[in-house]
């Protein structure tokens, strides 16, 4: 079965591939043959894991003093570590590169069986005759294509792969193509040629140019123009390149905005877009609200991803969010992203995403999970499912040993850059991730859900706002359920009755698990005191145990688990402490308001006055941004039903009516006490002319009641 290179799997996912394989020292061995990517190692797990130098797997390759030729019979570990030389070999002499064909064996597993690696100029370009139908004449784009030979082509062979075909001479001048911009500026870079190539730099080639020349700028202009008139508060900003032609666009309406100030405590950077050949360079900063359900804090059409281009989109974000730095921000893997984040978040905490390093996996290993079936489970439910740490290492090294996997050089680099992925190395810090296992729609989830090929842009974007508009609808639903009915407790402590009627009820949920679960572990006190230490476990044959230290002046407690401290929900270990030492009540520290019920209502005005009070005097603009703010806190609590709907716009035109009263003479106003939505404020009677109509001289404290989570119509 033979066919030619998917385009998505040609550019900036080979880019990844290449940059994430540590070993790109060669040896040879008895046979002459040259291997790449199989170190030699000791036997032993402390020669094989303790003395491999941790390294970074984002690391740059050493460039070498000179390329190394191509052979007929040299033999590599595997296709991708083929693909690895081959790209250090088109870099060194300056020709740019893609897989031209590949086979897959036949039957159900289809295991690819060879691979062809040729110039991007290989084949010749045929100039396509229109339909006679045709209306519309489409512009013909320059090829790069002139019946280029050079090629290596590989094949397997038991378990390795053994270059079977070789073409070294090339029909054109070689150049020194260190730079994307140098193909751009040359005009060789054709969006119909699938390009592997990366330069000196490590940066990749751009994806599509949808803001370019057949793209469609000016419905972007013209829809970044529509969401300004309907939503004032609406921010967007657009980079331009040196010829002022729009490069990279990002915009967020006054809701993201809001959204996170209050569950901006762990955000995600989304460009999984890379995994559709279809989709568009569409990027997104989202998280997870109290309902557990994804909320959104801003997007971006990002049309190159260099560090350039990541420090003006991760700047202009900040500066949108008022300069309140994520916590964690969980991305993928990139060079130029990592460096961006750490110039523009330096006390901002880089994760990798867990996700996207597991479904690589799946392509690395593909033959090998073929296989063995039972493999990919194994390694998802050692990451995902392991509780401690040294459960985690010894999971890890078993499945190595076990499928002989050891030497495999993409498990040796994610295993030294676990620190960064693997969620037991990250307990120290928050993450909104109540369950190891959460998984939250990704825009690639999104693509393919409403799209089965590649859309315009404008259907694109009206798809993207019905989504998100569903989204709104969705924490709606889910705020009036938790309103409205109560959850079912399973037991009669006072413990799980308090955490019922504060958190959500999907957090609540959670809570509920880990309370239930906590009935039945096993807990024995190793030392008295005010300061109390436990060992727990699950039951007597368990490996695992955790160890709660409590104190008994504070009534506060800490697990080794860390499970409070990266997730916010007490774990089941400080829970069954609790039922020894004090059942009734938890202290209020343990609730974090970002998922309680009133995790939108708490301290919206006071964050817009203790952070904005000397800036308002000065800026109009942060000024306009806080009232806007207050404002869209009114409508979501209005919009509920629609008897609440009625009561805000009477309570809003009342307090409107007063700020045109203040406006007109704020000298006499200003005589009284300043304005507090909490009390009543009557107008002066002497004002004559500008004196208000009986129904608007008296603000009472209906917006403050309205604005709380006790008020009812």
């Amino acid at each position: 079965m033979e066919a030619a290179r998917g385009e998505g799997d040609e550019l900036i996912a080979d880019y990844v591939d290449c940059l994430m394989s540590l070993d790109t020292n060669a040896r040879f061995i008895q046979n002459g043959d040259l291997i790449l990517g199989a170190p030699v190692v000791e036997a032993g797990l402390a020669a094989s894991v303790g003395c491999i130098m941790e390294q970074d797997a984002m690391q740059d390759f050493a460039p070498p003093e000179a390329p190394k030729e191509p052979m007929l019979g040299m033999t590599f570990e595997s296709d991708e570590a083929a693909k690895t030389f081959y790209n250090e070999y088109a870099r060194c002499l300056g020709f740019p590169f893609r897989v031209g064909r590949s086979r897959r064996s036949k039957g159900a597993d289809e295991v690819a069986v060879m691979k062809r690696f040729v110039c991007s100029r290989e084949g010749m370009y045929t100039k396509k005759n229109p339909s006679s139908g045709e209306a519309t004449k489409k512009r013909e784009r320059m090829s790069m294509r002139e019946g280029c030979n050079a090629m290596m082509e590989v094949v397997r062979e038991s378990n390795h792969w053994v270059v079977s075909k070789l073409e070294t001479a090339h029909n054109h001048d070689l150049g020194t193509c260190s730079r994307v911009g140098y193909l751009r500026a040359t005009y060789l870079l054709d969006g119909s040629d699938k390009i592997t190539m990366m330069g000196s730099d490590r940066m990749p080639f751009p994806r599509q140019n949808v803001l370019g020349e057949g793209g469609d700028a000016q419905g972007l202009l013209d829809y970044l123009k529509k969401m300004q008139a309907s939503d004032p508060a609406f921010f967007h900003a657009i980079q331009v390149d040196k010829n002022s032609c729009p490069m990279n666009v990002f915009w967020v309406d006054a809701r993201a905005k809001l959204a996170y100030q209050h569950f901006g405590d762990a955000v995600t950077f989304d460009t999984t877009y890379k995994k559709n050949k279809y989709m568009m360079p569409f990027v997104t900063f989202s998280g997870v609200n109290h309902h557990l359900q994804p909320v959104m804090f801003g997007c971006a059409l990002l049309t190159e991803e260099t560090e350039y281009s990541f420090v003006w989109l991760f700047e202009t974000w900040l500066t949108a969010m008022s300069g309140k730095e994520p916590c964690p921000l969980v991305t993928d893997q990139n060079r130029a992203m990592k460096t961006a984040i750490g110039k523009v978040f330096p006390h901002t905490y880089h994760r990798f995403c867990k996700w996207h390093i597991l479904s690589r996996t799946k392509q690395k290993l593909a033959h090998t999970y073929s296989e063995h079936p039972t493999l990919r489970d194994e390694l998802e439910s050692c990451v995902i499912r392991s509780e401690t740490i040294d459960t985690f290492e010894t999971t890890w090294m078993s499945i190595l040993d076990t499928y002989d996997l050891r030497k495999n050089t993409w498990l040796q680099a994610i295993y030294n850059i676990r620190q960064k992925w693997v969620p037991l190395y990250q307990m120290d810090t928050f993450c909104a991730e109540i369950s190891r296992a959460q998984k939250l729609e990704t825009m690639n989830d999104f693509y393919k859900k409403y799209f089965g090929t590649k859309a315009m842009l404008e259907v694109f974007l009206t798809q993207f706002d019905l989504s998100i508009e569903s989204r709104y609808e969705e924490e709606t639903k889910a705020d009036m359920d938790t309103s409205l009915n109560l959850v079912t407790t399973k037991t009669a402590s006072p413990i799980e009755k308090q955490a019922a009627r504060t958190y959500t009820k999907a957090v609540f949920s959670k809570f509920q698990e880990e309370f239930t679960e906590s009935l039945g572990y096993i807990i024995r006190k190793t030392k008295d005191g005010c300061i109390s230490k436990y060992n727990i476990i699950k039951d007597e044959d368990s490996s695992d145990m955790f160890f709660v230290t409590y104190n008994a002046s504070t009534k506060m407690a800490k697990c080794s688990c860390k499970y409070f401290e990266s997730s916010g929900i007490l774990c089941r270990h400080i829970l069954g402490v609790f039922l020894i030492v004090d059942p009734r009540l938890l202290p209020p520290d343990y609730f974090l308001m970002r998922w309680t019920r009133k995790a939108r209502d708490d301290g919206l005005f006071e964050y817009n006055g203790d952070n904005h009070h000397e800036d308002v005097c000065e800026s109009i603009a942060s000024r306009y941004d806080a009232l806007c703010a207050d404002a869209i806190r009114c409508a979501e609590k209005g919009s509920g039903s629609e008897t609440v709907y009625k009561a805000a716009k009477d309570i809003l035109q009342k307090a409107y009516e007063e700020v045109i009263a203040y406006e007109r003479n704020p000298v006499r106003v200003s005589q009284r006490d300043a304005i507090n939505i909490n009390e009543d404020v009557m107008i002066d009677d002497t004002m004559t002319n500008q004196s208000l109509p009986d129904s608007g001289r008296k603000v009472t404290n209906l917006l403050g009641q309205f604005l709380s989570s006790s008020w009812s119509p």
